[in-house]
């Protein structure tokens, strides 16, 4: 079952039982302006940029800075394990060092653009460092037949990736900020259930709209029926 929710993850995760989720896997803020606002190459708002490769997304300000420490300490609250990208931006708020970074190179290398090279997500397995090479920047989105409705989206091929290797058969999923809802995705086609929440009503309506897009079509395998849930648990 994918749940989708239009919350805020720290009033969903307050009323959680403690390791009710076998796996979190989450994107939070940063705290780098990554949000519609720090690159016309993200937001388009001139000619200059009038490309079909660069995405148009509206300025905001949720990723002026990174989540509370609070925030790490309910997600291993609530999950039994973690997978978090970002966290060299905010490590020193995570309570414990860990052998498992996992690293996404998405881009060649470029020293005249900003984009990163590679992210990190920081994981609470006790495995050794995992690589996962998926062009992501300029036309990789396109490449892979993605269209990005978020500035901070990622693949659902990385998403399968993780799952594939760090999640099992009924494990329950966590996502605390869902964005463009490519994992919803990537767990609806590998049969996993999810629990997804975004607060931003716009990003949230039009991840929901991505999902049952794809849902809705025909496809080679599905290993179990899934649901669409929003809100209130609808049937």
């Amino acid at each position: 079952m994918i749940t989708m929710l239009n919350m805020d993850c720290m009033e969903f995760m307050k009323n959680t039982p403690d390791k009710a989720f076998s796996l979190s896997i989450v994107d939070p803020p940063y705290g780098i302006g990554e949000d519609g606002r720090k690159s016309q190459s993200r937001m388009v708002s001139s000619k200059k940029w009038a490309n079909p490769g660069i995405t148009k997304h509206k300025a905001s300000s949720w990723d002026d800075s990174p989540p509370e420490k609070i925030y790490f300490n309910e997600l291993i609250r609530v999950s039994k394990n973690q997978i978090i990208w970002g966290a060299n931006h905010f490590i020193s708020k995570i309570p414990y060092d860990s052998p498992c970074w996992i690293v996404w190179k998405k881009n060649g290398q470029n020293e005249n653009c900003d984009f990163a090279d590679c992210e990190l997500a920081w994981s609470s397995f006790e495995t050794a460092v995992r690589f996962f090479d998926f062009a992501w920047t300029g036309f990789g989105a396109k490449n892979a037949g993605e269209t990005k409705i978020h500035p901070t989206q990622k693949p659902v091929a990385l998403y399968k990736w993780l799952l594939s290797r760090y999640a099992k058969p009924g494990d329950r999923i966590l996502d605390t900020h869902g964005g463009s809802g490519s994992i919803a995705i990537a767990c609806h086609d590998l049969g996993y259930d999810l629990t997804w929440m975004e607060l931003d009503k716009d990003y949230y309506d039009a991840a929901v709209k991505r999902y049952k897009e794809h849902a809705s079509q025909p496809q080679m395998f599905i290993p179990e029926p899934q649901k669409i849930v929003q809100g209130d648990l609808l049937d």
